[in-house]
């Protein structure tokens, strides 16, 4: 049977036609907020499923390649894939299996309840999604509706009936979906209306296949699913971090590996692209790319929570990234080490609640910024301390880099937020070129590694002078954004965590005080001031979360206990009901923004909430 989006024209496909749309008003024109969304994957690539049991959000085969589903970005027409009952759903509620990725969704109805299990297969080689619906109690009427649109929405597939399912199309790209029910083609869409009793249970199945190979084979969803959660189960029951908020920070862990890319080794920085910094605005960014910034954040939270083996395979990814000449040395790479990103419009695509534009690459890969010299830096040394590396291993990629940053330290850069403004010479940039310089010296003395060891103490003491001379405002009692500036940024709050200054030095102190007073906002901080112009952009994004993780483990560090307990506390009662987080928060409406869920985010978690159980703050690492 073919249904190559043509309507079938009989009475009872109508009729189906109309339920679904009568069904879906409310939600069609429309994303879900963000902090709706759960977040299903494989290593390999990620979804969104929403709390109506919606998923809006899909890259096939890779997090990387275009979207099948993305809807998140505009309307269920740029494709979606809908599982839920036919008539209103009161109740609803769901969770993760513990300790896994596994999704869960229970929906109750006035005739009965159904359990909408949602997972991918883990490292799977062919990427493969599960949706398995069991009734739990009476008997539920459900639908079922796929609309499948590739390249982000703008291509309709050629679809036609295969055994026990649909195959779907388009140029390089097919999936095929199995089911253990009948599906049917209405309009440009896959549609099933099915009943499901108590005790029975009904699957769905969508592969990705190159469109040149074979048609893959149907598999047993709910074994599959079995599977898939004693996997997780078995890797995140590895996780030796403890404390009181120990299930968590296992939470922000999964979703770490989650975002990782098995084949590789990286790790990106979220699932998705261009969900806003403000509703309306144009801070729409891809962020489905490898930051070198997050490395040594990332590896010491793998390392501290036991996960070797993923804090090694990131280890070697940033020595393949780093490679080359060092002038050429990016912020960011693609998943397998690609340095060529280029930003894309795409018009077609309304935005999330319209904010435009919609944005495929990242332009920033092509700036100049010298913090990441520091960021590689303190993540090899993090790695030799930690006996993940052999003594000499990547040591001569390092000089090189040393080699150049002592000429190139005195530039000014786009700095940790690559604003697209003028360049400057931001706080951040040189505290980290302090870093790289320092660790090097710690190489040679500690490890026995060799190197021109006075002449990098030479570039880490005039690093040093020349930031505490020209980034501290005196008048404002505080470290400021950037040389001769009076303007905050909280990055600045890196300092006593990498070592540059003790956080109980009057100056820390005093910033800290600064940055609470004029960066806050609901108790939560800002990254910078917007309004500034500095970034190149309009003003106005919501409070950043990182930032906020940050600012706890500075007042850890300066002995007020209480306050980064609290603080912690406030910051982990705004994750959404499943545990995730996105990189900012509208503190005012209690909606995220941003991508979503953000890695570095729940990086911070995990290593701000192991800082303020154990009380360890390791003056040579950053701990957030």
């Amino acid at each position: 049977m073919r249904l190559c989006g043509l309507s079938v024209g009989t009475d009872e496909h109508q009729l189906l036609s109309l339920r679904v749309q009568a069904a879906n008003d409310g939600y069609s024109q429309m994303s879900r907020p963000i902090e709706d969304y759960a977040l299903i994957g494989d290593m390999r690539t990620a979804a969104l499923v929403s709390r109506c049991g919606s998923i809006d959000w899909l890259c096939l085969p890779c997090f990387d390649s275009s979207a099948c589903f993305a809807a998140l970005l505009g309307t269920p027409e740029n494709g979606c894939w809908q599982i839920s009952p036919v008539e209103p759903a009161p109740r609803v509620r769901r969770a993760y299996r513990p300790g896994t990725l596994v999704l869960e969704t229970d929906f109750e109805t006035d005739t009965g309840a159904i359990r909408l299990t949602d997972c991918m297969i883990p490292d799977s080689h062919q990427p493969r999604l599960l949706r398995v619906v069991r009734g739990l109690r009476g008997q539920v009427d459900m639908r079922m509706q796929l609309i499948l649109r590739f390249d982000y929405g703008s291509l309709v597939p050629w679809v036609e009936g295969i055994a026990n399912g649909v195959c779907a199309t388009a140029g390089p790209d097919s999936v095929a979906v199995h089911s253990s029910v009948e599906m049917t083609g209405v309009g440009f869409t896959t549609v099933s209306q099915f009943t499901v009793n108590a005790g029975t249970s009904v699957s769905f199945q969508l592969t990705y296949f190159p469109s040149h190979e074979q048609l893959p084979e149907s598999i047993e969803a709910v074994k599959a699913c079995e599977s898939a959660a004693a996997w997780w189960r078995d890797w995140s029951g590895k996780h030796r971090l403890e404390g009181p908020w120990r299930n968590l920070v296992q939470r922000s862990l999964i979703t770490l590996k989650a975002l990782s890319f098995s084949p590789t080794g990286g790790l990106v920085a979220a699932a998705t692209t261009s969900l806003p910094e403000r509703l309306g605005g144009v801070r729409n960014w891809d962020y489905r790319f490898c930051w070198l910034r997050d490395a040594a954040f990332t590896l010491y939270a793998l390392l501290r929570a036991g996960y070797g083996e993923e804090a090694k395979a990131w280890r070697e990814w940033l020595l393949r990234a780093a490679a080359g000449k060092p002038e050429d040395l990016s912020i960011l790479f693609g998943l397998r080490g690609e340095r060529r990103l280029p930003e894309l419009e795409l018009p077609w695509l309304p935005g999330y609640e319209n904010s435009r534009p919609v944005r495929t690459g990242n332009a920033a890969y092509a700036q100049f910024q010298l913090d990441v010299y520091g960021e590689v830096m303190d993540t090899l040394h993090l790695a030799q301390e930690s006996g993940l590396a052999s003594q000499d291993r990547g040591w001569a990629l390092q000089r090189v880099l040393l080699q150049f940053l002592e000429s190139a330290w005195h530039k000014p850069d786009n700095g940790i937020w690559e604003v697209r403004g003028p360049t400057r010479h931001f706080t951040y940039s040189k505290v980290m070129a302090w870093v790289a310089f320092d660790r090097a010296i710690q190489a040679v003395e500690r490890f026995g590694l060799s190197g021109p060891v006075e002449r990098w103490r030479g570039c880490r003491t005039q690093i040093h002078e020349e930031v505490c001379r020209r980034a501290f405002h005196s008048e404002r009692g505080a470290f400021v954004q950037s040389y001769d500036s009076d303007l905050l940024d909280a990055s600045v709050l890196v300092i006593p965590r990498v070592g540059f200054l003790p956080a109980r030095d009057r100056r820390m102190r005093s910033t800290v005080r600064v940055i609470q007073r004029d960066l806050s906002e609901q108790g939560f901080l800002r990254r910078y001031q917007t309004a500034s112009q500095v970034d190149g952009l309009p003003p106005g994004e919501g409070v950043f979360l990182p930032c906020s993780f940050w600012l706890c483990d500075n007042l850890a560090l300066c002995g007020e206990h209480a306050s980064a307990r609290d603080l912690f506390e406030r910051l982990i009662d705004v994750c959404n009901d499943v545990g995730l987080l996105s990189e900012e928060y509208d503190a005012r409406s209690k909606r995220f923004l941003g991508n979503f869920p953000q890695a570095i985010t729940h990086v911070a978690l995990v290593n701000t909430a192991q800082n303020l159980a154990t009380g360890e703050h390791p003056p040579t690492s950053r701990g957030g």
